[in-house]
């Protein structure tokens, strides 16, 4: 149960930042006894690798700050967002973690299945961001973009650290994530009807 937490956390805060709860994991695994990565993801904690992620990191934080230039980033990010949210499911769920010392085998054994099942959630989560930008864009006149944007880093760096150390906690973030979905497609779907009147 709490394997799937982890998981479930990562890959959600991948799909806001694709590049953080990698990061995370990585950092963690190299510089503290928070997490253990098992050997098919080891490469994640080598120096080159996380240096290349905080470069890439670096600049998703800039483009995704600017109006117009975040949707655009956000189409190139739903091959990433999703792939990261796989890696970091996969990674988080079978590592041992200061609540997990006994991963499950499944995660470690077949290893496509929790891949799979983070590549849903992180393009779940992914596809709402990406819908909700350009609405808030539109309503602020582009000032929402970094505050947003800002918001949506921190909760990944959050989610990251609260995944691997406290994952029940997960499940209050994935709660108010639900809400916030729901909220937004209603928004979107009340936008289109006065869209749809004002024609008329």
């Amino acid at each position: 149960m709490l394997e799937l937490l982890t998981g479930t956390g990562l890959a959600t805060a991948a799909g806001l930042n694709a590049y953080i709860p990698l990061l995370v994991i990585g950092m963690l695994d190299r510089y503290t006894n928070l997490i253990n990565l098992p050997s098919a993801w080891s490469w994640l904690s080598n120096g080159w690798v996380m240096l290349i992620l905080a470069v890439l990191l670096a600049i998703e934080f800039v483009a995704d700050k600017v109006p117009v230039v975040d949707s655009v980033n956000d189409v190139v990010q739903t091959v990433v967002r999703p792939t990261a949210g796989g890696m970091a499911f996969a990674a988080g769920s079978g590592s041992e973690t200061v609540t997990v010392t006994d991963p499950s085998a499944l995660w470690t054994q077949k290893l496509w299945i929790p891949i799979v099942i983070g590549l849903l959630i992180a393009l779940t989560v992914h596809g709402t961001k990406a819908a909700a930008r350009p609405v808030m864009n539109a309503a602020t006149l582009g000032v929402a973009a970094p505050v947003v944007s800002t918001v949506e880093d921190g909760a990944s760096v959050g989610l990251s650290v609260v995944a691997i150390i406290i994952p029940f906690l997960v499940v209050i973030f994935l709660i108010g994530l639900v809400w916030w979905m729901t909220t937004v497609s209603r928004r979107r779907r009340q936008r289109r009807a006065i869209g749809a009147l004002s024609e008329k």
